[in-house]
């Protein structure tokens, strides 16, 4: 829990340099980098978070993946570095995008399907997407297969379920508290 209130106050702090220098946007983008190499990439991951790998190795990973980031980024992997808490660093990313997102009027939003989507649930997709948002909303799309029909949508913390799968779970429940 302190790591997330740290990886908050660290992307607050960035997200107002960004915003003072006229270069969230960009910052934005070196965010997003970040945090998808982190995340697609294991390896790197562990590399930040382990505490047997040193300090000065972790940085000079961090310079070479990421040379050429926004001034304002390579200042944060300084910091983080003189603090010892580079292993935030995605964490951080990921705060600096929703802080950026809350303060654009922008949301994410998921849609999970059991097949790709076709133009006509898109379209229903998005419709209950303005009932549940008021935000520009882009929409992330999953295919998984479990859900057997129908889709799972998710709005920031609320989530609208019309899955095949939960349908039968509720069927389920019904007839074993019966």
């Amino acid at each position: 829990m302190s790591g997330t209130r740290a990886a908050i106050r660290y992307a607050k702090a960035i997200l107002s340099v960004a915003e003072d220098n006229k270069t969230s946007a960009k910052i934005q983008q070196d965010m997003n980098q970040i945090a998808n190499a982190i995340a697609s990439n294991p390896a790197l991951n562990e590399v930040l978070k382990s505490p047997v790998v040193k300090l000065s190795e972790k940085t000079t990973v961090l310079g070479k993946l990421f040379s050429k980031m926004n001034p304002e980024v390579t200042s944060l992997f300084n910091v983080l570095a003189l603090n010892k808490r580079v292993d935030l660093l995605e964490q951080i990313a990921l705060q600096f995008n929703r802080l950026y997102d809350e303060l654009n009027n922008k949301e994410q939003a998921t849609v999970t399907t059991a097949v790709p989507m076709t133009e006509a649930l898109e379209e229903k997709v998005m419709a209950k997407l303005k009932t549940l948002s008021s935000k520009e909303v882009t929409l992330t799309k999953i295919v998984d297969e479990t859900i057997l029909g129908g889709f799972i949508l998710r709005v920031g913390d609320q989530q609208y379920n019309a899955s095949v799968s939960n349908q039968l779970n509720e069927i389920k429940n019904k007839f074993i508290t019966n």
